[in-house]
């Protein structure tokens, strides 16, 4: 199971980088369970190894494609993201001081965390486009205006998925013309 779970994770965020049409320097969050992942309940079985073949499948096609990954923590922490330092400053967001264990934060923001350069915790951003592994809630992370995506597949592991882009909001009335997003 943990080998098809690399493979999975690139194909749906490869999937998802081209159908939200994401471009170099976007934000793509991702929330994961590997408890959900490897079939137990969220929360209640989590997988370093299941979070870490995630990882493996899921930081390649972004680095490639110039995409900034950020990696949604649990409940335990208030669901603060994991990202780069540098992004962090530039953005102007917030740092918040936490390190992820596997039962605080959860085994992929672990996973990340271990494998940034700089890692930092804030509490929020508005990402361009999000991938929920298994029912993580990344929606309080995500611009204004989210627009689910499918995906030719529905699991990576045993875990659901749920992809969202995110598009400018619609404003003025019936004389208002808009571009096609």
């Amino acid at each position: 199971m943990i080998e098809g779970i690399t493979a999975q994770a690139k194909q749906a965020v490869s999937e998802l980088i081209q159908a939200a049409g994401m471009q170099p320097g976007q934000i793509l969050v991702i929330g994961c369970s590997s408890s959900e992942m490897v079939g137990e309940c969220i929360g209640k079985g989590s997988s370093m190894e299941a979070a870490l073949a995630a990882y493996e499948g899921i930081a390649p096609v972004l680095k490639e494609s110039g995409i900034i990954l950020v990696a949604q923590c649990c409940e335990h922490l208030n669901r603060a993201l994991v990202v780069e330092r540098e992004v962090a400053l530039a953005r102007g967001y917030e740092v918040v001081n936490a390190v992820p264990q596997p039962h605080a934060g959860g085994s992929f923001a672990v996973t990340v965390f271990r494998n940034m350069t700089d890692p930092v915790l804030v509490e929020s951003i508005a990402a361009d486009a999000g991938l929920d592994i298994g029912g993580t809630l990344i929606g309080m992370h995500l611009r204004r205006v989210a627009v689910p995506v499918r995906l030719s597949m529905k699991k990576i592991g045993e875990a659901d998925i749920l992809c969202a882009r995110t598009r400018p909001k619609y404003i003025g009335g019936s004389r208002a013309t808009h571009l096609e997003l």
